[in-house]
Order: C-alpha cells, then structure tokens, then sequence
C-alpha cells in the first residue's frame, strides 16, 4: 500500500505548519527559533518559514526572540466544536445538570486512542486531574471513552484492543483485553458506563453517549465525582437518571432544529 504521505495528496508544507503549532503547550509557552525547529524535528529555515506566515496571519506573536501562540489560535479549534450539531444544545443542558447534582460534568469525543475533552463545567470540588477542554485521557480507563468505544465496530474495537498501549493507573485498572472486552460490552448493553476509582484513587464517574441528528453515537457525557461524597449506589440510583435526563433535553433540542 502506498504511504499516503508520499501521494500527491499529501501537503507537507501544512503537516510542518501543524507540527509547529503543535509544540506549543504545557511548559513549553514561548520559544525559541532554535527550539521550535527541535521540538518539531524540521530544519531551522523551515520553522522559520511557518513561524513568520503564522505571524503574519495573526496565530504567532514574537517578542525577545520568544514566540508564543496568540489567543487568535483558539479560533481552529471552536470551528471544530461548532461543527459539532450538539455543541449550542449541550452546554446549557450540562450548565443546568451541574446546578442540580452540584458534581462536575463534561462531553469528550473519542480520538485515536484518547478522548478529548469539548465541554466541561466543572464544580468548586477539587479532584488531583486539572481538566479542561482540549484535555486527553486514555479511552480504556475512562467512563467516556468505554461508552465511546462501544460504539465501534467489533474490527474497530479488536484493532484498539491489540495496539493501544495500556497500564495500571491505580490497583483496580483494567488493563487486559478480557476484562475490557467485558466492561465495553456492559456498557454498550445497558447505555451507560460507571468507572471506580481507575483513572485515579477516589475518582468516581459515570456516562452515557450523545447522539447526532442522525442517532449516530459522536460524543459521551459524565458526571464525576469523589469516592469519598458520593458512593456508588448514589452514582446509579440519583446521579444516572439526572445524566440521563441531560442527554434526553440534548436529543430533544437537536430533533427540534432537524
């Protein structure tokens, strides 16, 4: 098979120009020339290059031989969430499910081997895991990502099984095929999935999917909370129905703009 990447559909020059805006985050708020062209393995003339369009179109300031990100940038990815047809019917259904449980609640979508966080209100609480939206976890040990994973193809879901790299977050993560298989299945049956404590000690949350317009599973939605407030009975028996109840106002607003 031919390596896409030597096709005639393939634009280099823009996968560069992606990798450099790519290098930019966490630690790594402002650099160097030098810097750039190392962290995204191009030659120094060729940073250059995209760092001074990237200025010129506005993403990129430089400052002291410093360049960092502008807040212009953000536009690349709200273009990507208002795509999304939930987008403008989630926030004010999770903003509203939040003021009922007074727990944390977000929306990711499933990307490679991670999910990605697209909405997020969060609670005063405090939880060790600091996320926010454009954040990523790995799919197999989150309550978003086995409802999302569910969603896929049995080839799809054998393929992920056999290439995502998995460990032990906490003593009771799931880590092998078998018992994934299971917990992905279980929540594909019953439409929702509750995680215990796997991604990290006293991390509790619960999801369930969010469909498109056309029904098509293209998103999850959870609610978590700490082990310590919140037990798990009191996670299905009073915090489920309220998610559910989010996904259904979601639903029911999409249908009506259809």
């Amino acid at each position: 098979m031919t390596n896409e990447r030597d096709s005639d559909t393939y634009v280099q020059s823009l996968a560069r120009g992606l990798s450099v805006i790519r290098v930019f985050g966490s630690g790594q708020t402002q650099m160097t020339l030098s810097e750039v062209a190392e962290a995204a393995a191009i030659t120094r003339a060729g940073a250059r290059r995209i760092l001074l369009t990237l200025q010129a179109l506005g993403y990129v300031t430089l400052e002291d031989r410093q360049f960092r990100l502008t807040p212009k940038i953000l536009s690349l990815g709200y273009s990507y969430l208002g795509s999304l047809d939930f987008w403008s019917f989630a926030e004010p259904a999770m903003q509203a499910l939040v003021e009922r449980v007074h727990e944390s609640c977000s929306a990711s979508v499933l990307d490679g081997d991670d999910i990605v966080y697209v909405l997020r209100v969060p609670t005063r609480r405090i939880i060790g895991i600091n996320l926010a939206v454009g954040s990523r976890l790995p799919a197999y040990v989150a309550s978003m990502g086995r409802v999302l994973l569910a969603s896929l193809s049995p080839c799809e879901l054998d393929d992920y099984l056999r290439t995502s790299t998995r460990k032990r977050l906490t003593d009771v993560t799931r880590c092998e095929p078998d018992d994934l298989r299971a917990a992905i299945a279980a929540a594909g049956a019953q439409g929702w999935c509750l995680v215990d404590q796997e991604l990290e000690e006293g991390l509790r949350s619960i999801a369930v999917p969010v469909r498109n317009r056309s029904g098509r599973i293209v998103a999850a939605m959870n609610i978590s909370a700490h082990a310590s407030r919140v037990s798990l009975d009191r996670m299905v028996s009073d915090l489920l129905p309220e998610l559910q109840r989010a996904e259904r106002e979601i639903d029911r607003a999409l249908r009506l703009q259809s």
